[in-house]
């Protein structure tokens, strides 16, 4: 088990957290919100003015009682957001690397096995692609048995097409090394795919922690609501007809939920929850908004559409509604949506 409370200048960074052993965390937020400087306290990469880090038995900082170990004491699996893999090392030797003993060749050889890149073991950095890097990264953090992962955006340096295979194999590593594992990253959909639960930062502090899931059907914050993806709408909440809140829109417009508020609220809906109808006639929906197309995003077979309808709004429908409803910038529509869907958060 890990266990941190940081507290550093910076990035205002105020923290407390326990990752359980076979569990990953991972901690989601903007540039600048912290993400990495956690995992270098971790590390022992960086000392916080105030803080614990105690991994099992062994605590490794506690700036009260005078305690700092050393980060080459510490067993830390690192797997840095560049790899920094040594560029004038082979794989094989950036695996062995920091681990002694007559076995070193063995080890790491054994790894770059596990990972499908033993016929890799004589290639330098510079000639293995970027998901072969990664692995290189993963195996290394992984061959001097760590008692904690931790990965700093692991796959923001990889071609969208090594990607989804790269993600896989992450996964799986997780899923068998049984430590603790920590994982940062900017986006909240990589933070949903690796994390068993997800702590969202802001402002230095941990926001709000839960399951993906957790966070997107009840978010916290309307900063919460927006970073995982959910379209946030300002107004101001007073109670409805039939139980339910009725919200005024800032910039025209009234909608409702089943969420019980008061007083300025952010109003929070995922794009997919949004169904367009042709026109601006009245629709029967609890909630209906006349909008102006202002974009259209084709991705596979879904589109993402761009709408103004007093206050920006995006609808994710599929590509046939797309053609069916001739939908273009600068054609109106009714996007309409449940009371249900419409999540208040104070602000």
């Amino acid at each position: 088990m890990l266990r941190l409370e940081i507290g550093a200048a910076r990035a205002s960074l105020d923290v407390a957290l326990t990752v359980g052993d076979g569990e990953c965390v991972a901690l989601a937020g903007p540039s600048g919100a912290g993400k990495t400087t956690v995992l270098q306290t971790v590390a022992g990469l960086f000392r916080p003015q105030r803080g614990v880090v105690a991994c099992g038995s062994s605590v490794w900082l506690d700036t009260a009682a005078g305690v700092f170990v050393a980060p080459e004491r510490r067993r830390c699996g690192y797997v840095f957001q560049d790899y920094a893999l040594f560029p004038h090392l082979s794989a094989w030797r950036n695996v062995a690397y920091g681990i002694s003993g007559d076995e070193r060749r063995t080890r790491a050889h054994a790894y770059l096995e596990r990972f499908g890149l033993e016929a890799r073991a004589d290639a330098k950095p510079a000639e293995l692609s970027g998901g072969e890097r990664q692995r290189v990264a993963l195996a290394r953090a992984l061959a001097r048995g760590p008692e904690v992962l931790l990965l700093d955006e692991p796959l923001s340096a990889l071609d969208p097409r090594t990607r989804a295979a790269a993600a896989r194999e992450l996964l799986a590593v997780l899923h068998e090394t049984g430590v603790p594992s920590l994982l940062v990253t900017h986006d909240f959909a990589e933070a949903a795919q690796f994390g068993d639960r997800v702590g969202v930062l802001d402002g230095g502090s941990v926001v709000q922690l839960g399951t993906a899931a957790e966070l997107s059907a009840r978010p916290a914050s309307a900063f919460v609501a927006d970073f995982t993806g959910a379209v946030v709408l300002t107004g101001v909440a007073s109670a409805g007809r039939d139980g339910l809140t009725s919200v005024a829109l800032d910039g025209g417009g009234t909608i409702v939920s089943t969420d019980a508020a008061s007083g300025p609220v952010g109003a929070s809906l995922y794009p997919w929850e949004v169904v367009l109808e042709a026109g601006s006639a009245p629709s029967s929906a609890q909630n209906h908004l006349v909008a102006e197309v202002v974009s259209i995003t084709e991705i596979g077979g879904r589109a993402r559409v761009g709408l103004l309808a007093g206050q920006p709004l995006v609808a994710e429908v599929t590509v046939a509604s797309v053609r069916a409803l001739a939908l273009s910038p600068g054609v109106r529509v009714t996007a309409t949506w449940k009371a249900a869907a419409t999540r208040l958060t104070p602000r």
